[in-house]
């Protein structure tokens, strides 16, 4: 077990954490008090999902990649395989936030589930 990636694992993952709640405080609540966001699409409400979802998505990746280093920290012999779990796993989640996020309207969700069934498919 690599001690190293176990603790650049351990900071990413608190990098993540502390972007979604830091970010959510100081920037997007902020941001979405003000009148004048650009109307993108369907509206002002389209615009505001969009970019808090887009935000926290940073976080999902963030998180997907201290789970790639831990994997490469563990003396397994199944490394790729556990990889393209990690990755698939993460794409999946990203899928849900964007779903979730947008409503359905924004069809990024629609992508990163083909992508994380691709990687499954790929690996399983």
């Amino acid at each position: 077990m690599s001690v190293l990636l176990i603790v650049a694992a351990v900071l990413v993952s608190l990098l993540a954490m502390a972007h979604s709640y830091l970010g959510e405080r100081h920037i997007l609540l902020p941001l979405f008090r003000r009148t004048e966001l650009p109307i993108a699409f369907r509206g002002g409400s389209f615009t505001r999902h969009t970019l808090r979802f887009a935000w926290h998505l940073t976080t999902v990746a963030w998180l997907g990649l201290a789970g790639q280093l831990v994997v490469l920290a563990s003396p397994s012999d199944g490394g790729v395989r556990s990889l393209a779990q990690v990755i698939a796993g993460t794409f999946a989640v990203s899928g849900v936030v964007s779903l979730f996020g947008s409503r359905g309207r924004h069809p990024s969700w629609i992508v990163f589930f083909i992508v994380a069934l691709l990687v499954w498919l790929a690996y399983r």
